[in-house]
């Protein structure tokens, strides 16, 4: 079993211990004030590294013991290979949405852990970009067998922080071990190429090397998916990288960032930092030792740290937020188009960068369309992402209800009309049932501003080009999905849309060997498919008098 670090003093060394997959669940359940039998169950046999408060050598307390809700769970920074308390001990509240609690806090870094991350990854890289490219293969692989192994405890923390269900966080994790290791095996691949020279005397070559210190920075919704891309990336290519971890689901991150720690890095080549993202982002941003800066967030965000990189000539990778266009033309197939779209738009309570969220549809299947997709939203099983055959979880925080009836009001005062949803689910924690809305007039705040969350608008239109207009109409263009059985619809849609990613009859699969960014508002640059680890490496180029 993996060891579990229990924290004593503050800034003190962590003393391992044991906790089991079994040991976790209980652990969870208690600190969400859940009853135990509700966990699920998960391979006895699986460990979990966390960070939990106690004296070291203290013995564990009694499962029927309710821990302190607001110190049981001490997620640190990772800084030259230590696992440490910020110097001036600030913390955040870590919140299980499900029910609004706190089960834990986790370290805000100031300038002092700035300073010394930088110092720590600037070394580390000295170090990692020596290592032989099949040698950091062979840790990253080592790094996602460590994570493939604690799944089932991981998928128990991300939903227990973040609020998916547990299917969803267990499929998150699986991927994330996959992505690790096709990074590992593109790193292997990293070498220039021979050009021929303009005389016999001359020659020509080119080097891929390794940028250097990377600055990451990943969102709360997918805190394992989103956060490997760039560490792996980054590894994989033979750079060191400071991870900003989002404060909303901190620990699971943290258990990921732990897998690489532990794998066989030198000292500081992965850190992992947590606190306020302006003072992080300008300090990291700025510093003459980090080379590329790595962001995906909201665009307001996205362009505040371009603008930022831009001063200090760094080089960027960004993937922001999205607005995503659903086509579907009289000719699809309905039934598929309503399955393939209702599951992309509640995945993760619809807080997904790719979510569908203007749903245009063809004037004579309008009607009926509606009527489908919304049968299946009804049917929705809304709960705590931990019980057994839930469709949809809470909302990530307490902000996210509100904005959804806010952009739910206004469409309804300017004529919009609720087929389904609409409010806020009375219970505990941060619930929004899932929303149709039809007629949405094109000035509603929810047809302009990227909504997050589990609301779907739907428009009719009478031809293809009035469809690519309105799809085309915002500064978005990250995702967008189309259905129909022509060939001629499809080619002219997917080539006039706007989007960096288009679906045709089906939903989205994040798989890690295809591009994954988007156009215009959207962010540039690729997290996926061959050249993804490019944006990690610099290509030098040397010509040579041979004689």
């Amino acid at each position: 079993m993996r060891r579990l670090h229990r924290a004593d003093a503050p800034g003190a060394a962590h003393a391992p211990t044991v906790l089991s997959a079994q040991g976790a669940r209980i652990l969870w359940a208690l600190l969400s004030y859940k009853n135990v039998g509700n966990v699920i169950d998960t391979p006895a046999e699986e460990g979990l590294a966390f960070a939990a408060t106690g004296a070291a050598g203290q013995k564990d307390a009694p499962l029927s013991a309710q821990p302190e809700a607001s110190s049981a769970l001490d997620v640190r920074l990772l800084i030259d290979g230590s696992w440490v308390p910020g110097r001036e001990g600030r913390s955040l509240p870590i919140i299980d949405p499900s029910n609004g609690r706190a089960v834990g806090r986790v370290a805000v870094a100031g300038a002092f852990e700035l300073a010394l991350a930088v110092e720590a990854a600037t070394r580390g890289f000295a170090a990692w970009r020596a290592v032989a490219p099949f040698d950091r293969a062979r840790v990253l692989r080592e790094a996602a067998a460590s994570l493939r192994s604690r799944a089932g405890v991981l998928a128990i923390i991300l939903t227990g922080e973040e609020g998916k269900p547990l299917a969803q966080a267990r499929h998150e994790i699986l991927s994330a071990a996959n992505t690790i290791e096709w990074f590992a095996e593109e790193g292997k691949r990293c070498f220039g190429q021979l050009i021929p020279g303009r005389t016999a005397s001359t020659q020509v070559l080119t080097r891929l090397e390794p940028v250097g210190v990377v600055a990451g920075f990943t969102p709360w919704n997918f805190p394992i998916s989103q956060s490997v891309k760039k560490v792996a990336g980054a590894l994989a290519a033979g750079c060191s990288i400071i991870l900003k971890g989002p404060e909303e689901a901190p620990a699971a991150c943290a258990e990921l960032v732990r897998c690489f720690a532990d794998s066989g890095l030198p000292p500081g080549t992965i850190g992992l930092l947590y606190g306020e993202p302006p003072q992080i982002s300008r300090y990291l941003v700025a510093h003459p030792a980090v080379r590329h800066v790595t962001l995906t967030g909201s665009v307001a965000v996205g362009k505040t740290v371009a603008a930022l990189a831009g001063q200090h000539m760094k080089s960027l990778t960004l993937e922001l937020g999205g607005h995503a266009p659903a086509i579907v033309c009289a000719d699809a197939d309905l039934g598929l188009a309503a399955v393939e779209l209702s599951r992309m738009k509640f995945m993760n309570a619809g807080q997904v960068c790719l979510a569908p969220t203007r749903f245009l549809i063809a004037r004579p299947v309008y009607r009926e369309f509606i009527d489908r997709f919304v049968a299946i939203a009804r049917q929705l099983r809304v709960d705590a992402g931990h019980k057994p055959n839930v469709d949809m979880g809470p909302l990530a925080n307490s902000r996210r209800p509100e904005l959804m009836q806010a952009l739910v009001d206004d469409a309804v005062k300017l004529g919009a009309v609720i087929e389904c949803g609409g409010k806020r689910l009375e219970r505990p924690g941060y619930f929004y049932a899932p929303t149709v809305l039809s007629d949405v007039p094109l000035e509603a705040r929810a047809m302009n501003e990227e909504p997050f969350g589990p609301l779907a608008l739907f428009r009719p239109f009478d031809s293809l080009d009035e469809a690519i207009a309105e799809a085309n109409r915002l500064p978005y263009g990250l995702a967008s999905y189309l259905f129909t059985r022509s060939i001629a619809n499809e080619a002219a849609l997917s080539e006039q849309i706007e989007a960096g990613m288009v679906a045709v009859n089906r939903s989205f699969s994040s798989n890690i060997e295809a591009p994954f960014g988007g156009v215009k508002d959207s962010g540039y640059g690729t997290e996926g498919g061959t050249f993804a680890i490019r944006n990690f490496l610099r290509e030098k180029m040397v010509a040579r008098f041979v004689g």
